[in-house]
């Protein structure tokens, strides 16, 4: 079993921010693969399926950026997974828009959720970084982090996280790179 985690805030006046990204990959992949409805566990919210013929556990943890590593951890001991069991779906600003990088372990980049699972795991847990891009000048960082996405980005927005839902198979089966390049395959063809 894998357990795939979004990282986001939870409430609805966060469900558009970049930094919800995470939530918003999650969403879709439990929506595109069938997974049961979502239910309270773990400190977070959580959907079971399956994806490539593995069995995945999705997760939101509800308990904001700067705890996540708690409702992950919880999530893993239940199940008695280690953390090359963990994907860990999240905003990372030193990534053009709309790109995906996949990587195991690595810097947090200031990013608190990736922090606070580091903290209670370690760091070699697989990220999957959907960039939403750097805003130029590190005092812009939180506004554009804590910014909603812009209207004229709703649409790749829409299509990268299709691409993310469709190819995850890949990810399933641990094809960290033939999911990037299929990923990237889709987006320019949708582009």
């Amino acid at each position: 079993m894998q357990i795939w985690t979004g990282l986001g805030n939870p409430g609805a006046q966060y469900a558009l921010h970049r930094h919800n990204v995470g939530f918003m990959a999650v969403d879709t992949l439990a929506e595109v693969h069938g997974f049961s409805p979502w239910q309270k566990k773990f400190r977070g919210l959580i959907a079971e399926g399956r994806i490539g013929g593995q069995k995945v556990l999705l997760l939101k943890p509800q308990t904001f950026m700067n705890d996540s590593g708690d409702s992950v951890q919880q999530a893993l001991h239940f199940f008695k997974l280690e953390v090359d069991a963990l994907t860990v779906m999240h905003d990372e600003l030193d990534l053009a828009p709309m790109k995906v990088k996949v990587r195991v372990g690595g810097g947090l980049a200031g990013h608190n959720g990736l922090r606070s699972i580091n903290a209670a795991l370690g760091p070699d847990f697989r990220r999957v970084r959907i960039g939403i891009g750097h805003p130029g000048h590190k005092d812009r960082v939180t506004g554009h982090v804590l910014g909603n996405y812009a209207k004229s980005e709703m649409e790749p927005l829409s299509d990268l996280l299709a691409a993310i839902a469709a190819e995850a198979d890949w990810l399933a089966k641990g094809e960290d790179a033939r999911f990037m390049s299929d990923v990237a395959m889709r987006l320019q063809q949708d582009g």
